[in-house]
């Protein structure tokens, strides 16, 4: 619970001490003349890279609610974390193991891989909110070779969800709230991820 609240407390913080000039300045960023498709294509194009960029895709997808509206912006934010985790899949898929290694951490695969042994092809749904081990399971499960059948379904469905809570966010919330509200989720689910599910390797072992 200590380690949520200082993932909470990171980003909020300083949304508390310096609201208002970040509002003004946030404000001016979504003002800026950009048609909505042309924000649409962004918001996609980011996150379809997200497996091989640093995106902070819960960032982009409150904006795009914020920018978009909330159903144009989950729309968008779902067709760019659907094609970003094809992508993944696909590249593990082919190139193997090597490539999900390249990609993502030793650690964070042995994690995945004991939870997918518990939970089978749920993990893709239970990791999806948890920066890293989000892209991990994607590339472990296409590194196995998981049928398609199982793959797409639960990315779909959970991808939807996500989209939506952010996108829901950016549109509902006023936008310091909302932006701090997007960095802090992700962490305080990567923090409460490590405590439940800790490294694969050494539970097995015990």
């Amino acid at each position: 619970m200590v380690l949520i609240a200082l993932a909470l407390a990171v980003p909020v913080v300083p949304f508390l001490l310096f609201g208002p000039s970040l509002e003004e300045q946030i404000e001016g960023w979504l003002d800026a003349s950009l048609s909505p498709a042309t924000v649409a294509a962004i918001v996609v194009g980011l996150l379809a890279v997200d497996i091989l960029l640093p995106v902070p895709s819960s960032v982009v997808s409150t904006f795009a609610g914020s920018t978009l509206g909330f159903a144009a912006g989950t729309a968008a934010s779902w067709l760019g974390m659907t094609a970003g985790a094809v992508l993944a899949f696909v590249l593990a898929r082919f190139l193997g193991r090597p490539a999900a290694l390249w990609l993502s951490g030793r650690e964070d695969l042995d994690r995945v891989d004991a939870l997918s042994r518990r939970y089978g092809p749920a993990v893709l749904v239970l990791t999806r909110p948890v920066p890293v081990l989000a892209e991990a399971s994607l590339l472990l499960l296409g590194s196995s070779r998981l049928p398609w059948r199982w793959f797409l379904l639960p990315v779909l469905l959970s991808n939807l969800g996500i989209a939506a809570i952010y996108a829901a966010l950016g549109h509902w919330v006023q936008m310091p709230v909302a932006l701090a509200a997007s960095i802090a989720l992700p962490l305080a689910a990567a923090a409460l991820a490590r405590r439940l599910w800790p490294e694969g390797r050494r539970r097995d072992e015990g």
